[in-house]
């Protein structure tokens, strides 16, 4: 609680480090992440820093890394993650590592390469073998049109851009082309060939069976085969270009069947040849990315420490000798020692003569913010930080947070049952945060299991509310018998649904419940008005105990800022307007429930008699604003709780009232009255000087002029006294005023409590009502034997009524009232943190201590 109470004093070090132990000296630091360096380069253009070619070298050889890793992808190689981090490469292993990924990198681009290309001939086969087969046919249909004209034999011409087939009769009146062409692409290509040729083409085209594989992507294609019938050389041109234009392959055709048959089988020949190499080569191919994959995560965290450092290197800055390099940096004071056991140990791994060291600066900056969290704390500390980063050792909300956050979230979520589920949700990730950590389940997930602590924490508070509601799923248990007894007959609870308990008859009322409420409330008509009073004055109390704490907590702000005097000035006036108004409203809610309530026990009927006559404590607060009497009750001696009550209160109203002007104004008086002092008392110093005559010297006058007050960095008070006055006033002004109207509304905001824990009860009790009870009763009316009990194995209806129903009823209970009514009371509970709270000592200006951290770095990156 020590470490989370306030954030550690931290100290601004200013490092002088040899240039040849620089590298392993940073490096040493980012391994323990125990500093924040300052950028002591500004205004220099990055590419103008003095490692900005080492930066460089990283950024090459993380691209080399990303395409490695590509290949991996592309191959559905699992990389596996490196059993422990590498520690950054020294200057020796940086070449190694160089050379090793550039032999890598070639290595890849050439199987990447040669497997392109084998793929592509392996396509080229496969397509020029479909044509082959297909050209038969077309070629038969081809005769079939133009016997009639005039007899045709075809011979073959070689194009030397596409080796093409032209074939031609003797007249070199007919010709074709055959090849393949992407099937999305044949309408189009079909419209082209007939409007270019007018008609004078007699294209037929089948679509290949087998979908082929594209060489560079890997993704599969579908073509179709073709073959074009034309006449004349102009006409072959055309057809030609049009080919091109639509990325049609053409393929050489031999004219005679004996020809073409020769040529298929060649191909076969040479596809199954292909086949084996292609084959081969995948598994050498694997074999090297298999290897690769086993270091190449090992590689990227090097690369990623190393650019690092370099980074980091840049921020610091050359001596005028250029023999040393200086940097700053952030540092926490119990951590000195390590900062200089790393320089010496950066020193000693390069062997450098002449030793490191780190000299401590004295500064008005604000050190940033640091807070030691653990696995536990963690999840506390981030609901605090994502409002605002607390100012350098000011009070941190955190270490009180972990009570009060899951008090007040039980207080809304108050049920035995759904605590529960919430607590084994909880415990279980965190029993099993081992093996779940890392899982990349989604975001939510990384929020749930971010936070399990909290959600551990909630679910078990929410059980002991649970217990004091008497609560569980809209239920409630009777373990140490009520203290409710009903005096009526068997007739007389048989012929009236409706009977009422007075605590005035003997026998009737035994004590109270030993632990929560009795469970006689549950099925009372009047439990609604009951449980609303009860909790409505149940959040009062919380509200005055957690605004009152968090006012009290402004005094340790005080103390340790050196501000003493705001302790009489700001916090006296507020913890005073506070305690007269609904501090009192507090009181006046407990002393009814002794004077009345308690005495239940000693005297039931003389209870029930006197407790017509106890004041509304609402009736009597407004009456103590008002400034006027409690109306008089018929029958009742005194329509007050105790004897000078009035008195009491009109005393408390006006001196709460007197807090205001004292908050508005005692403070800008007390400033400017202290500004005054050293002036007149330099005024007075001055006259006395003049007197004297020549006889003081200029060396005395000088002495004797006000000297500047010293600004106090760090807490963020010591700005009040450069400020104008105006300003002063004008920001006070807006302080009181803020501080007066947010004590009504604060404590009205923590009604939500109330609200919240009505309407979730409300909402289990109607989901158990309306689905499970009038279901089985629907299911009871169905039934053969109305009158049996729906439970047992005899009755069919009841039995499958009972599984249905109550599956519905679960989804429900943890869909509505687990998840949606539990984000909604998380959700209300980070609100009064926060706004209610936080608001009466936290600041919240500061700004988070980052350290230089390989871990944060590869967290980050891995990301």
């Amino acid at each position: 609680m020590g470490a989370m109470f306030r954030s550690e004093e931290m100290a601004l070090c200013q490092l002088f480090i040899q240039p040849e132990a620089a590298y392993s000296s940073v490096s040493t630091l980012g391994e323990m992440g125990i500093a924040q360096f300052r950028d002591m380069n500004p205004r220099v253009n990055p590419f103008m820093r003095k490692f900005v070619s080492e930066v460089r070298r990283c950024d090459e050889l993380e691209r080399k890394l990303r395409f490695i890793e590509e290949e991996l992808k592309k191959d559905d190689v699992k990389v596996p993650e490196p059993v422990q981090q590498p520690n950054a490469p020294n200057p020796r292993e940086i070449i190694d590592l160089e050379a090793h990924l550039e032999k890598t990198e070639t290595e890849m681009l050439e199987l990447s390469q040669n497997g392109v290309n084998l793929r592509s001939n392996f396509k080229e086969l496969k397509e020029m073998t479909y044509v082959l087969e297909k050209a038969q046919t077309f070629m038969d249909e081809g005769c079939d049109l133009f016997t009639a004209a005039t007899p045709f034999v075809f011979q073959q011409e070689e194009s030397d851009s596409n080796r093409a087939l032209i074939g031609a009769d003797e007249r070199g009146r007919l010709g074709f082309i055959a090849g393949v062409i992407p099937r999305e692409k044949v309408n189009g290509f079909e419209r082209m060939l007939w409007r270019v040729s007018r008609g004078n083409v007699f294209l037929r085209q089948a679509e290949i069976d087998q979908p082929l594989e594209d060489p560079a992507t890997g993704q599969q294609i579908r073509k179709n085969a073709f073959v074009a019938f034309f006449q004349g050389e102009q006409l072959k041109s055309r057809l030609k270009k049009i080919c091109t234009g639509y990325h049609a392959s053409l393929y050489t055709c031999p004219s005679s069947l004996s020809e073409r048959e020769a040529v298929i089988k060649e191909l076969r020949v040479r596809v199954e040849d292909l086949n084996v190499v292609l084959s081969q080569t995948m598994d050498h191919r694997q074999r090297v990315l298999a290897a690769v994959a086993k270091q190449v995560r090992t590689w990227a965290v090097m690369v990623r420490k190393m650019k690092a450092i370099y980074h980091t290197l840049n921020m610091f800055n050359m001596d005028v000798t250029n023999k040393c390099l200086i940097g700053e940096c952030w540092v926490p004071r119990s951590e000195l020692n390590r900062v200089r056991g790393a320089l010496e140990a950066g020193g000693k791994s390069v062997g450098s003569t002449i030793d490191s060291f780190v000299n401590i600066l004295i500064t008005n900056d604000t050190p940033p913010t640091f807070i030691r969290t653990n696995k536990f704390t963690q999840g506390f500390q981030t609901l605090i930080d994502s409002y605002a980063v607390g100012a350098y050792r000011e009070v941190n909300p955190a270490a009180f947070t972990v009570i009060t956050f899951p008090f007040l979230f039980s207080v809304m979520f108050g049920d035995l049952g759904h605590g529960i589920i919430v607590a084994l949700f909880g415990a279980y990730m965190c029993f099993f945060e081992k093996s779940l950590t890392g899982k990349k389940w989604g975001e939510i997930w990384d929020i749930f299991f971010g936070g399990r602590y909290i959600i551990l924490l909630m679910g078990i508070f929410s059980i002991y509310s649970g217990i004091l509601y008497n609560d569980i799923f809209s239920l409630s248990f009777n373990i140490f018998g009520s203290g409710w007894h009903t005096q009526y007959n068997m007739s007389t609870l048989d012929n009236n649904p409706k009977l009422t308990l007075s605590a005035a008859e003997d026998g009737v009322y035994s004590g109270p419940y030993f632990m929560g409420l009795d469970p006689a409330w549950q099925t009372a008509e009047n439990k609604i008005i009951f449980l609303n009073s009860f909790k409505m004055k149940f959040s009062v109390i919380v509200a005055i105990i957690h605004m009152t704490f968090g006012i009290c907590l402004s005094v340790c702000n005080f103390v340790h800022m050196k501000n003493k005097m705001n302790i009489l000035l700001d916090f006296l006036p507020q913890v005073m307007f506070l305690m007269f108004f609904f501090g009192y409203l507090g009181f006046l809610i407990i002393l009814k429930f002794f004077l009345y309530e308690s005495n239940l026990q000693r005297d039931p009927a003389e209870t029930a008699v006197s407790s017509r006559c106890a004041p509304s404590v609402l009736i009597s607060f407004i009456n103590m604003v008002l400034l006027s009497e409690n109306p008089e009750v018929v029958g009742c001696s005194s329509p007050y709780l105790f004897a000078g009550q009035h008195g009491l209160q009109t005393a408390f109203v006006l001196i709460a009232l007197l807090c205001i002007p004292v908050l508005l104004l005692a403070k800008p008086l007390y400033i400017y009255m202290k500004r005054r002092k050293p002036a007149l008392r330099a005024t007075k110093s001055n006259g006395h000087a003049t007197q004297a005559g020549p006889r003081a010297s200029s060396g005395d006058a000088e002495a004797l002029q006000p000297q500047p007050q010293q600004s106090q960095g760090g807490g963020g008070h010591g700005h009040e006294e450069d400020e104008p006055f105006s300003e002063i006033m004008v920001h006070q002004a807006i302080h009181t005023v803020e501080y007066v109207l947010s004590t009504v509304s604060h404590t009205a905001s923590y009604l939500r409590l109330w609200a919240l824990s009505l309407a979730h009860a409300q909402l289990s009790d109607v989901l158990w009502t309306m689905i499970f009870r009038r279901v089985i009763k629907i299911a009871t009316s169905m039934s053969t034997q109305p009158d049996s009990n729906t439970l047992t194995l005899g009755n069919l209806y009841g039995g499958i009524a009972v599984y249905i129903v109550f599956t519905v009823w679960v989804f429900f209970t943890v869909a509505v009232l687990v998840l949606m009514e539990g984000l909604s009371a998380f959700l209300h509970t980070l609100r009064l943190h926060w706004v209610e709270f936080m608001s009466k000592f936290y600041m919240g200006t500061g700004y988070a201590f980052e350290p230089f951290s390989f871990k944060r770095i590869t967290v980050d990156n891995a990301e």
